[in-house]
C-alpha cells in the first residue's frame, strides 16, 4: 500500500473505532463549579496580597527557619525521585511529577534571591538559581510539555492525521474539536481524504503507460 492509501485506511479505522467523545453532563457542572472556585479563589488571592502588603512587617525573625528549608529541600528530594521512578517505568504520571518538581524549583530559587537579598549570601543564591535551579525547571516544564505533544500526535496519528501536533496551548481539553486547532491548511486536506460519513474518498490511480 502507498502512504495515502494507509493515510486513508488509518482514517476509516479510526472513524469506525473510535466513536464521537461525549462529555457527561456531571462532567460539565464540575467543569463550571471548578471555574467559578478557581474565579473565587484569585478574587480572594488578591485581596490577601493588598491585606499583606499592607500589615506584614519589613523584617521578622522565624524559629523554624531550618524546618521551613529542610522541609523544602526534602519534597524537591520526594519529586526529583518520583520523577525518575516514573520515567524509568514509563508511566503517564511523570508530567505531573515533572510539574510539581519544576514548581518546587522555582520556589526554591525564589526564596533563596528574595530572603537573601542584602546579605552576603545574595550572590550565592543568584548563582545557585541560575545555574542551578531555574535550569532544572526549565527542563522539567519543557519535558512535560514535549510529552504531553507526544501523546496528542498519537493520538492524531490513531486518527489517521500525520501532520506535526498543534501548540499546546491551542489542544482542547479531552482533545475534543481537535481538528479545530489544526492550521486551516491541514483541516482542508483532512476534509478533502473522506466523505461526509467519515469514510476514505476513493481516487483514481493513474497509471502512466
Amino acid at each position: 500500500m502507498s502512504s495515502d492509501e494507509r493515510f486513508q485506511l488509518a482514517r476509516a479505522l479510526a472513524a469506525i473505532d473510535m466513536p464521537p467523545l461525549r462529555i457527561d453532563s456531571r462532567l460539565r457542572r464540575r467543569r463550571q463549579v471548578g471555574l467559578l472556585v478557581i474565579m473565587g479563589c484569585c478574587a480572594g488571592l488578591a485581596g490577601w496580597i493588598a491585606l499583606l502588603i499592607l500589615t506584614l512587617p519589613g523584617h521578622y525573625t522565624s524559629d523554624d527557619w531550618r524546618t521551613v528549608w529542610v522541609g523544602l529541600d526534602l519534597g524537591e528530594l520526594a519529586g526529583l525521585a518520583a520523577t525518575g521512578w516514573a520515567a524509568w517505568h514509563q508511566r503517564q504520571i511523570v508530567i505531573f511529577l515533572m510539574i510539581i518538581t519544576g514548581t518546587l524549583l522555582v520556589c526554591d530559587a525564589w526564596f533563596d534571591v528574595a530572603l537573601d537579598y542584602g546579605s552576603h549570601g545574595f550572590v550565592a543564591s543568584v548563582l545557585s538559581a541560575v545555574l542551578v535551579e531555574l535550569p532544572l525547571a526549565f527542563m522539567m516544564f519543557a519535558s512535560a510539555r514535549r510529552l504531553v505533544r507526544v501523546t496528542v500526535q498519537i493520538v492524531m496519528q490513531l486518527a489517521g492525521v500525520t501532520e506535526p501536533p498543534p501548540s499546546v496551548w491551542r489542544v482542547p481539553l479531552f482533545a475534543a474539536g481537535l481538528d479545530e486547532a489544526l492550521p486551516a491548511r491541514l483541516r482542508a486536506h483532512a476534509a478533502d481524504d473522506v466523505t461526509p460519513g467519515g469514510q476514505p474518498r476513493r481516487r483514481e490511480r493513474h497509471i502512466k503507460a
